[in-house]
């Protein structure tokens, strides 16, 4: 414990001696039972979940094709990245105490962790921009978002979330630089935690901001379907897709702002005051809200998604065609009358 109150009394650290120690906080076999019960069952369903999610878009010909659920999918595929990173490096380090043979091994799986959930984010942010052009300007909406404009925006979204999460792997550490330390995360440079918090930031007003005019345009459409239900035909079926795919989103962004606010006010007050031990531990538990969010996406998907909700049921339907034709295939029937002759 002495170096911890060393580290406390001091912001700066050597890159040969870190004291990581000092960021174990789950100081009781309660707290590590705990904490690796809520990261296994969350991660598991996220990945389970989301997987789910990438078949039935990708089975699909019609939705796969939909730029709207390309986004989906991006955001589904950085859900289990980020499931899988976390609850490895999170459970290694907290739960068993494991230290991380470098500096930059570490560097790398925090690299990782960042990356996925800054592409959940921006994938949201995607998928919002998606539904305000779809609200805004429907007429235009096929011209405007193109499924070769949906892939390089993807493209570009996932290689500027590598390239911000590898800074600190690439140098903008506080070991590198001499500098302040982060008190929640070894090794980061309070600097870049705070343009990274900037930059979510940035990310969760311009999806509220987003959704904020989808929702609006969307009490319009619904007041015009009221007053011209029988002249509407195909369109009123598209704009009902429409505000129901919108208000499938909305409840994403409730939920992701729920889960995630309790992560950045923690990481806010770290960077302009001293945490004590007893926040850290608040801080080891609020992050599996972030698992909890990517965990209740899919959720999400497949009860507001009639597409995907429909995709889900043929899905079911043929797996049960298959596992009838398996037990009525004369192998079975063979193998049941032997087991019979046998008993």
């Amino acid at each position: 414990m002495d170096l911890c109150k060393a580290q406390e009394n001091t912001s700066r650290c050597s890159a040969d001696t870190v004291p990581l120690e000092c960021f174990m906080v789950l100081s009781t076999q309660a707290q590590k039972i705990s904490i690796a019960t809520l990261c296994c069952l969350f991660g598991t369903l996220c990945v389970l979940e989301n997987a789910l999610v990438l078949y039935l878009i990708f089975s699909s010909p019609t939705i796969r094709k939909k730029p709207s659920y390309l986004f989906i999918s991006s955001l589904a595929l950085a859900d289990i990245l980020a499931s899988i990173i976390f609850v490895s490096s999170f459970v290694h380090f907290h739960v068993f105490n494991k230290i991380d043979s470098s500096k930059e091994l570490f560097l790398l799986k925090l690299g990782g962790v960042n990356t996925s959930f800054t592409a959940s984010l921006s994938s949201l942010l995607l998928t919002a921009l998606d539904r305000y052009i779809s609200i805004s300007r429907p007429s235009k909406y096929k011209a405007l978002v193109t499924r070769r404009r949906a892939w390089v925006a993807l493209g570009v979204l996932w290689v500027t979330c590598v390239s911000i999460s590898s800074l600190p792997l690439l140098g903008w550490n506080c070991c590198t630089l001499n500098s302040a330390c982060s008190d929640l995360f070894p090794f980061v440079d309070n600097n870049y935690l705070s343009s990274w918090i900037v930059l979510v930031l940035v990310l969760l007003v311009s999806i509220v901001s987003a959704y904020a005019h989808v929702l609006r345009r969307a009490r319009r459409h619904v007041a015009y379907m009221g007053k011209h239900q029988a002249q509407a035909g195909k369109q009123n079926a598209r704009m009902r897709m429409d505000i129901m795919l919108a208000k499938t989103l909305v409840m994403v962004l409730t939920v992701l702002m729920a889960c995630w606010s309790p992560v950045l006010v923690l990481m806010v007050y770290g960077i302009f005051g001293k945490l004590s031990d007893p926040l850290r531990k608040v801080f080891a538990f609020c992050s599996t809200l972030c698992l909890l969010n990517s965990m209740v996406n899919p959720m999400i998907y497949a009860l507001r998604s009639k597409e995907l909700s429909s995709s889900l049921r043929v899905a079911f339907s043929q797996f049960r065609r298959q596992l009838r034709a398996a037990e009525d295939s004369p192998e079975a029937e063979s193998t049941h009358k032997s087991s019979a002759i046998e008993t």
